[in-house]
């Protein structure tokens, strides 16, 4: 992360008329994604939930990372689940794209990864989904929700988990355990 950031002060000081002491100024360009980018993982981090853990496998590249969630409450109490999140050229015009990493028995994420959560459609209906004044914070703590306040059983992705929680609430939790178990930690 500071190797990029240290490019962008580099850049301003090209900007300045200050020599740059380094290559072309054409190396030296920033997307606006990077740009954001940099704001945006400085605030992630000052503000992250005490159940998440994110991290940067290219500290150049802060548009690909990883998210730990490790739910202290409810049915995933006990689980740690990795979610990659690709942040694309768009942004912030269009979502990151995210996908759940960890095998999981949910009824909003799909056991193949793909996850309902209204903020990251780029066009919904009901006003809640992606807008250019949404960051990567509020991805972040929607993905955390998942897990409590914003567990869905009446609009699900996974119809067959929301489905078994209908029918017997105690076999869905032993179901989520069971696969705690086998695809977490």
């Amino acid at each position: 992360m500071l190797t990029l950031a240290s490019k962008l002060k580099r850049d301003e000081g090209v900007k300045s008329g200050r020599p740059p002491g380094g290559p072309s100024d054409s190396s030296h360009r920033v997307s606006i994604r990077d740009r954001l980018l940099i704001k945006e993982v400085a605030e992630l981090e000052a503000n992250l939930p005490s159940t998440c853990k994110a991290s940067f496998p290219d500290e150049n590249k802060l548009h690909h990372f990883q998210l730990a969630v490790s739910p202290d409450e409810g049915y995933y109490q006990s689980g740690k689940f990795q979610f990659e999140i690709d942040v694309p050229e768009a942004y912030n015009m269009v979502p990151p794209k995210v996908k759940c990493q960890t095998r999981i028995w949910h009824p909003n994420i799909a056991e193949t990864g793909e996850i309902c959560l209204s903020l990251l459609r780029e066009h919904s209906i009901d006003g809640t989904g992606w807008a250019p004044t949404r960051t990567l914070k509020d991805v972040v703590w929607g993905l955390n929700s998942l897990f409590t306040d914003l567990l869905n059983f009446d609009d699900p992705l996974n119809i067959d988990a929301a489905e078994h929680h209908l029918r017997d609430k105690e076999d869905f939790r032993n179901k989520v355990q069971d696969y705690i178990k086998r695809y977490t930690r």
